[in-house]
């Protein structure tokens, strides 16, 4: 029986390929397909594309580059099938806002800087592939990804109410800007009004119905034909105005030494954004579902693609998520699918840019509104909410941070908070008393709501984390105070081990004070069930194994103590 491209058969040879993994194993009649799914791409990806350069202060054309550049490096290097690659919502304020602290939006060491940035973005991403650090975008947790999403949503909003109401764009900080617009509410141009807004309902309501309508494109269109219908040009309705039909050419950024270190830190942060976003795609829309994703060969697809996009004078690029799922949901079957929206966009600008010309901006505001309100995880926040308010703080935080400070600043604190919170979790984890469960041999976590036994003279103690400097002082405490409190006699101390996975230098230390402090008090000290082979290695190389002495570790609880439980005549 034939089988598919995206068989597990084919992974071995798939991935060794070089360039145009996607391709391994191609067929024609997958072509129509990968016509039809980029078609629809390219209908999505054009109004999307001008909206976000628009956002990051660029002219069109410059979304268009970037798009260039991010769907032929990913379709070149990348490894997943249907991962579209671009010009995003997501960093474009990011970045825009961290460049507009260093020279004039729009001018031209603005738009140098971006394309050193691009560069700089993409050689961290393809290293970061090179060096399989795949884990990295584990490290910002879903409560403050869903804070940072947010923040940058209010940003997005903020930035196009002035397009929407016509008004020109206040300076200063986020909620500065947000207080003039609301004192100036009633010089509102309801023609733009209802240019964005209609643009936002159309693009809601051909989402409602299918993802696959392109109802961005249709609300474009219908705004430009209204605005030449109605001749509300000259009614204070702005448009797009003249679209350079020029092709991008290669070169190297130029802009001066100094300016470098100006650009490390944001191109840093960029790029674990754009990891956690790469990764979270991949794994999201599979190649094959008997092919596991690779996370690290897609950092170099859009690390090429940042890469390429700075030499032709764009800005960074970065996976997309909701462009992705188009091409999947119209049965795309490889990355074919973005070179025919490549090769559709650069018909465009060559032979029609004159069309775009005419594209109401308050039309473009409407677009990024769409865009705004489709990254809320609203149900995400209910859920964290209800479910855990704790970490719902992390979202409020992470979103205050990047809407109050610099946007580069509070991503920067967002980052900063994912990992606080992962640390205070380790900090968390204490000693949990065992009890036997009656009748058997299984040894588990004592709670008031289960009936459990002891053994004479005997405490079982669990820890359930990684054993480290973060909380080795009360995991030594804890163990001491259970010594103390015990209402006998204690001549077996059993260590139930099955959560710690590792165990680094300091733990080590202490644990080896620890074991002497019981040998020396005429306890004897066992350890059961330690998995972990990091751990067990841990054990012999810190010279654990040495002191605690032979045979004092246990598959299992019970076998400690019929091994060292019997008090001694």
């Amino acid at each position: 029986m034939a089988k598919s491209s995206g068989s597990a058969d084919s992974a071995g040879a798939s991935k060794a390929w070089p360039v145009f993994r996607s391709l391994q194993g191609y067929r024609a009649t997958f072509f129509t397909h990968d016509l039809f799914a980029g078609l629809t791409l390219a209908a999505i990806a054009i109004p999307e594309q001008i909206a976000t350069a628009r956002l990051g202060g660029f002219t069109p054309q410059i979304g268009f580059f970037a798009f260039w550049a991010g769907s032929l490096a990913f379709a070149a290097f990348g490894s997943n099938r249907f991962l579209s690659c671009g010009a995003d919502s997501t960093i474009t304020p990011i970045f825009a806002g961290g460049l507009a602290m260093l020279a004039a939006s729009g001018s031209g060491d603005y738009l140098a800087l971006a394309a050193a940035l691009a560069v700089m973005v993409g050689l961290l991403l393809v290293a970061a592939g090179v060096f399989r650090l795949g884990w990295i975008a584990d490290l910002l947790s879903v409560p403050v990804t869903i804070g940072f999403l947010a923040g940058i949503s209010v940003h997005i909003i903020i930035s196009q109410l002035p397009g929407l109401l016509g008004m020109p764009a206040p300076s200063g900080p986020m909620l500065q800007k947000l207080a003039i617009l609301a004192g100036h509410l009633t010089e509102t141009n309801l023609f733009t009004l209802a240019i964005g807004l209609g643009v936002l309902a159309i693009v809601v309501i051909s989402e409602r119905i299918d993802a696959r309508i392109p109802g961005a494109l249709i609300g474009l269109v219908l705004a430009s034909a209204g605005v030449g219908l109605f001749g509300l040009d000259t009614r204070g309705v702005t448009v797009l105005g003249a679209v350079p039909a020029a092709m991008p050419q290669l070169a190297i950024p130029e802009i001066s030494l100094a300016r470098v270190p100006s650009l490390i830190s944001l191109s840093l942060i960029i790029a674990v954004i754009i990891m956690v976003q790469t990764a979270a795609t991949t794994r999201s829309f599979l190649s094959s579902p008997d092919e596991p994703a690779d996370v690290d060969r897609d950092f170099i697809g859009v690390g090429a693609g940042s890469l390429l996009s700075g030499l032709i004078g764009a800005f960074p690029v970065n996976a997309s998520p909701p462009r992705t799922a188009v091409v999947t949901e119209t049965g795309g079957r490889s990355q074919l699918a973005s070179l025919v929206a490549v090769a559709i966009v650069i018909a465009l600008l060559a032979f029609g840019a004159s069309l775009l010309g005419r594209i109401p901006n308050a039309a473009l505001g409407g677009v990024l509104l769409f865009v705004a309100l489709r990254i809320i995880r609203l149900s995400q926040i209910v859920a964290i909410y209800r479910q855990a308010f704790g970490e719902f703080l992390l979202i409020i935080s992470t979103a205050a941070a990047i809407i109050v400070l610099p946007i580069e600043q509070g991503v920067g604190i967002g980052i900063a908070l994912s990992l606080l919170h992962g640390i205070w979790s380790t900090t968390r984890a204490r000693i949990v008393i065992f009890e036997r469960v009656p009748g058997t041999s299984i040894w588990w976590p004592s709670s008031p709501n289960l009936p459990g036994e002891q053994e004479p003279g005997v405490i079982v103690a669990g820890f359930q984390a990684p054993l480290s400097f973060l909380n080795a002082y009360d995991f030594r405490r804890d163990i001491l105070d259970a010594l103390q409190s015990a209402p006998e006699k204690v001549r077996l101390l059993v260590l139930e081990a099955t959560g710690i996975v590792e165990i680094d230098f300091t733990a080590a230390q202490i644990l080896r004070d620890l074991i002497r402090k019981c040998h020396a008090d005429g306890v004897d000290f066992a350890i059961a069930r330690l998995e972990s082979i990091r751990a067990q290695e841990a054990m012999t190389r810190l010279g654990i194994n040495e002191l605690l002495g032979p045979d004092r570790q246990f598959r299992s609880v019970e076998e400690a103590i019929r091994a060292l439980g019997k008090p001694k005549n």
